[in-house]
């Protein structure tokens, strides 16, 4: 079934030209776009302390779910899809191995941070980037939707992490919120 819907999701690529080239934007800047998005909420003025402290949790989360991408990457060595006939490529190939993916840990570890920061609005339009960025891993060719999931359960587990180390109103807290 992974291999089935990777399949279709990807058979849209390169007859589209609308499509391919959102995909191939979201695929390319999707995550600069969304710490950019991060970076310009730390000097929002309605509710600046959580608002700085979700920022904090997103790039916190952001960072833990990449470094423990790196551990799985030491055991998971799944090929990616285009290397197994699974999906045909549209951009250049990635030297590493396909599971989890680094694209969807991060888009997904900033979107669960602001979740859990409750930061509705914010968290909408980060969701929406998020949806982008992990549709267009799968659509260019470069990821099956397992790898895209299992990007979203590192994410989830740095996010969840973070929320329990990291706590709103703290002394570290208050020291990185007080910064500019």
């Amino acid at each position: 079934m992974d291999q089935a819907i990777t399949q279709w999701i990807n058979s849209f690529a390169g007859h589209t030209p609308w499509a391919d080239a959102l995909m191939l934007g979201a695929t390319r800047a999707g995550v600069p776009v969304m710490v950019a998005y991060v970076v310009l909420q730390w000097w929002a003025r309605a509710g600046r302390p959580r608002v700085r402290h979700a920022c904090a949790s997103a790039g916190l989360s952001f960072l833990l779910g990449e470094g423990l991408n790196q551990i799985v990457l030491l055991f998971v060595h799944r090929p990616r899809p285009y290397d197994a006939g699974v999906s045909h490529l549209i951009i250049a190939p990635s030297p590493d191995w396909s599971f989890p993916s680094d694209h969807a840990t991060a888009a997904l570890a900033i979107l669960f941070a602001f979740l859990l920061a409750r930061q509705g609005r914010r968290a909408l339009v980060v969701g929406v980037l998020a949806f982008l960025v992990c549709l267009s891993r799968i659509y260019v060719g470069t990821h099956y939707v397992s790898d895209v999931l299992g990007g979203g359960l590192t994410g989830l587990a740095a996010a969840i992490l973070v929320r329990w180390t990291y706590r709103a109103g703290s002394g570290p807290d208050r020291f990185v919120t007080g910064i500019l």
